[in-house]
């Protein structure tokens, strides 16, 4: 296996950023006398389906061959394949094309009910057409323009839809969220607080949502913004936010991993606050119920390590219950911009942390009474793996492996936390 060499960071402080940054300028763009401001550059590691071999334990440095591209796409697209599966199984079997080629029988040995759909080479490249016409890139973690904290999360998407400028993904971003039925004043704070944060140098991010999303991306398109959506680049919602959508990527950017056509789900919104929290240095909400999608984005944010940061409102009003609890549990308190600034500039000083490679390989062909044994302790209770592990009396491949191929047999569902259950 190739070693991992750490590529170098330049990273200056939100306070430099604040004192070199321009509103509606570009990265690199300077006054005189003062630091160039520089994006954070993404870490280097190995592309596993790159010629010279290696893991997709974090970030790859070599651009795809548009071969590769198009095997990424087709794996990534077939049945059953998630973020985490396809970095196993590329791990496992050293690039997509020979991943694919494992499928079926794979899914067999998971006890597949119905024949694996696996994505064609001809839809591939439809897609791969469809996407070019609409002026959407599909990048891998550790090309330009993928967001480089986004590229470190368990879940990364292994293709990400870019459309829009490259750059303004590399610079640091904040996320802003909250409450789709906003009051006046939340979404004037909210709007303060991104033209603020973009004065400072960041990028601000949120999901194009009604109420708070609409008002951070309208006040920070000038400095920067970056919409993520929840479909596909050609299917906008809500739909009459297409002109600001438009807006968005003329001068920053918006991104997707759902293919073009794909409309928007209940259970893609949840999918798509992992890219907005994943993307970020921390996340801040203004206004939400105790109900609100925004408390899914603040929870996955902590459990990818972001900062979480929480506005208070008053005890009276519903849309403040939701941030006045992430306060009681532990997020930040924050009444301007100043406040973020200032928890996030020792962790910019820190760069980027990779994630922790998976040293446990999968293993070849689990023994039957192994298989059994693994999958007669899952149910519809998610259980940890670690437990997992322990109570099957197997080693961390094979239950690995089994689980696998219950994921590819559609068997299997994974919960945060490195919690499983069957499906």
């Amino acid at each position: 296996m190739a070693g991992l060499v750490p590529a170098i960071h330049v990273f200056i402080s939100p306070i430099d950023a604040a004192k070199t940054w321009m509103p509606g300028t570009r990265p690199g763009m300077t006054r005189k006398g003062l630091l160039t401001f520089i994006p954070p550059s993404p870490l280097a590691l190995v592309d596993p389906c790159s010629p010279f071999g290696g893991r997709m334990d974090a970030i790859a440095t070599t651009r795809l061959t548009d071969a590769q591209r198009l095997d990424w796409l087709r794996l990534i697209r077939s049945d059953n394949i998630g973020p985490r599966t396809f970095r196993s199984l590329v791990n496992h079997f050293g690039s997509a094309r020979a991943a694919l080629e494992r499928l079926p029988e794979l899914a067999r040995r998971g006890g597949a009910s119905r024949h694996q759909r696996i994505c064609s080479e001809k839809d591939a490249r439809a897609e791969l057409a469809t996407a070019e016409r609409l002026g959407v890139r599909l990048i891998a973690p550790g090309e330009g323009g993928y967001p480089p904290r986004l590229a470190v999360v368990d879940d990364a998407p292994p293709l990400l839809g870019v459309r829009g400028g490259l750059d303004v993904l590399e610079r640091p971003m904040i996320a802003i969220v909250g409450s789709r039925n906003a009051s006046g004043a939340g979404l004037k704070f909210a709007s303060q607080l991104a033209r603020d944060l973009g004065n400072a140098g960041f990028v601000v991010v949120s999901g194009l949502a009604r109420g708070i999303d609409q008002s951070a991306h309208r006040a920070s398109i000038e400095s920067g913004t970056v919409a993520v959506l929840a479909g596909g680049h050609d299917q906008v919602y809500p739909p009459e936010h297409a002109d600001l959508l438009a807006a968005i990527v003329a001068s920053g950017a918006a991104i997707s991993e759902m293919p073009p056509g794909h409309a928007p789900r209940a259970r893609d919104f949840p999918r798509r606050n992992r890219l907005i929290s994943g993307s970020s240095i921390g996340v801040v909400v203004v206004e939400a119920a105790l109900r609100s999608g925004s408390l899914i984005t603040a929870r996955i944010a902590a459990e990818q390590g972001r900062e979480v940061f929480a506005v208070p409102g008053s005890p009276l009003d519903p849309r403040a219950a939701g941030t006045n609890d992430l306060i009681k549990q532990g997020a930040t308190l924050i009444t301007d911009a100043s406040d973020i600034i200032q928890a996030v500039e020792p962790i910019m000083e820190r760069g980027i942390e990779l994630r922790e490679p998976d040293e446990d390989p999968l293993a070849g062909d689990p023994d039957a009474s192994d298989r059994e044994r693994i999958v007669g302790l899952l149910g519809p209770t998610p259980i940890l793996l670690d437990d997992l592990i322990r109570l099957a009396g197997a080693s961390p491949a094979i239950v690995r492996t089994v689980l696998l191929e219950l994921d590819l047999a559609g068997r299997l569902e994974r919960h945060g936390g490195g919690l499983v259950s069957l499906a």
